[in-house]
């Protein structure tokens, strides 16, 4: 019976993955989870993992499982105890450069959520063992079918105010910005889609899976289109499904997929499909686009300040736009780096985490 390991299992990328693991009769080998242990007991009953591994171990007495790991280090060493060939690593934000590092270098294939990975550090990544499993570079895949393209394209939904007025986005609260209209994920995720960063990233990773910078973004509000891909020839084609992290999940956990994992989406219901531009008006962050494109060993820095700047405005130690100022600002201070090594990667997260704090 083939297996997979999990990481990020209660997140909705986990939850997923675990439905479509049920279908297809794959065996956990391994959960690993945040905070929410309540949701992680009720994953251990029903599956059974060999291993288990939890963020805090002030939890460790809460896990209803004999052999539970904890912290960054009882990630990697669960890694290390497993045999899956697949990891699906839906860890959120710089936490997840590791395990994928530690995943690759021991063989293993795997199924990739986790945009900061790819984002802080894809020239030192091993392409050929990574399988996306975010909706746009899933739909990219599916499109190109290793057909000559021109240019690629991604879409956003806005974020949680693309309608609003921009003077009345100076005010917003962190808790508008996770009122998200399209769909309900964690925090940082939304945070990061209501200031477009979560765009920048998916940019910066379509360069690394496909070695390409002709690459742009539209807002489409309906999240239907995930993807476009303009061809040689001149055409283009786009990527139609409901909003729905499965279909990915699906392909990436088997391979192929022969039976419906979504509905179809009705064409009718869904009426018109626009496509609009962004601004740095409202997305002040998409000023960086092109050149992060062009310097995309960056990637670290604006990974390390987005996260401490996501921190204050959590806080309220800083307003809406003041996140992108303070990434913006990290940005042009430490434009001159370039790692070497993952060494060189872990020390730049730091310096620019204690420019920001």
């Amino acid at each position: 019976m083939a297996s997979i390991v999990l990481l990020g299992s209660t997140g909705s990328i986990g939850v997923n993955t675990l439905l479509i693991a049920k279908r297809y009769n794959l065996k956990i080998e391994a959960l690993v989870a945040g905070k929410n242990i309540d949701l992680l007991n009720r994953q251990i009953a029903d599956f059974n993992p060999t291993y288990v591994a939890i963020a805090d171990k002030r939890d460790k007495a809460r896990v209803n499982h004999a052999h539970v790991l904890c912290g960054a280090e009882g990630i990697l060493e669960l890694l290390e105890q497993s045999q899956s060939p697949t990891v699906v690593n839906a860890l959120v934000g710089y936490a997840g450069l590791a395990p994928t590092l530690k995943a690759i270098e021991l063989g293993r294939k795997v199924a990739l959520a986790n945009k900061e990975s790819l984002v802080v550090a894809g020239e030192f990544i091993d392409m050929s063992k990574i399988v996306p499993i975010d909706s746009e570079h899933f739909g990219l895949w599916y499109l190109m079918n290793e057909r000559p393209f021109s240019k690629l394209y991604i879409t956003a939904s806005g974020g949680a105010f693309r309608d609003w007025k921009i003077k009345d986005m100076q005010r917003a609260t962190f808790a508008e910005a996770l009122n998200h209209p399209n769909w309900s994920m964690g925090n940082k995720i939304t945070i990061d889609s209501a200031t477009m960063t979560n765009k920048l990233f998916e940019l910066l990773e379509a360069k690394w899976l496909f070695n390409t910078t002709n690459i742009d973004a539209y807002i489409e509000k309906k999240s239907i289109i995930h993807a476009l891909v303009e061809f040689k020839d001149g055409s283009t084609t786009a990527h139609f499904a409901g909003v729905d992290m499965k279909l990915p999940i699906a392909f990436a956990l088997n391979n192929r997929v022969e039976e419906a994992i979504l509905p179809p989406v009705d064409l009718l219901k869904m009426g018109s499909v626009e496509f609009l531009p962004i601004t740095a008006e409202r997305y002040p962050i998409w000023e960086i686009k092109e050149h992060i494109l062009n310097n995309p060993h960056l990637g670290v820095v604006i990974n390390s300040a987005n996260e401490e700047a996501i921190k204050k405005f959590e806080q309220g130690r800083c307003n809406f736009f003041e996140m992108s100022k303070i990434v913006l600002d990290a940005y042009s201070k430490f434009d001159h780096i370039k790692a070497k090594n993952i060494a060189e990667i872990i020390e730049i997260d730091k310096e620019v985490r204690a420019y920001v704090k």
